[in-house]
């Protein structure tokens, strides 16, 4: 059971860094991505559809992995750190789903200021790292907020 344990804490961590990390190289693409032309424009936006993806399946990992835990570790449901995690968890879930998918979406409407989507997709960005960061302090530190 410990190896088993072990095993989940190991997948647990690999899917935190993928949630987090790719999300890093977000910022350069999106930079470039300004003063770039139509025919290289389609290769930074797959590039940018990439690493949502990654971030969203390791986002889903990180959740499996986290119940799994939950269920065989020493924590109960009920204690403060996991209660503000799952909290946090939806809220960046939603924030996922919300600010990058409609963003990108709205990137090829012949109406869109693509500077200002750009922009709005940086921002959101960063307060999805910020967000996940959280997350990472609440599971790490695991403080008895109440």
């Amino acid at each position: 059971m410990n190896y088993m344990y072990g095993t989940i804490v190991f997948v647990h961590v690999v899917s935190a860094v993928l949630s987090i990390g790719p999300l890093f190289l977000l910022m350069p693409t999106i930079k470039r991505l300004r003063n770039v032309d139509v025919s290289t424009e389609s290769a930074y936006l797959s590039v940018i559809h990439v690493i949502i993806r990654i971030v969203m399946h390791s986002g889903h990992m990180l959740v499996i992995s986290g119940v799994l835990l939950i269920l065989t570790g020493p924590w109960p449901w009920y204690a403060s750190w996991v209660i503000a995690t799952l909290a946090v968890l939806l809220l960046s879930g939603v924030f996922l789903s919300t600010g990058f998918t409609k963003v990108l979406r709205k990137y090829h409407l012949p109406e869109s200021n693509k500077g200002d989507l750009l922009t709005i997709l940086n921002r959101t960005s960063w307060i999805y790292i910020g967000l996940m960061l959280i997350m990472l302090w609440l599971m790490v530190q695991k403080p008895m907020l109440w």
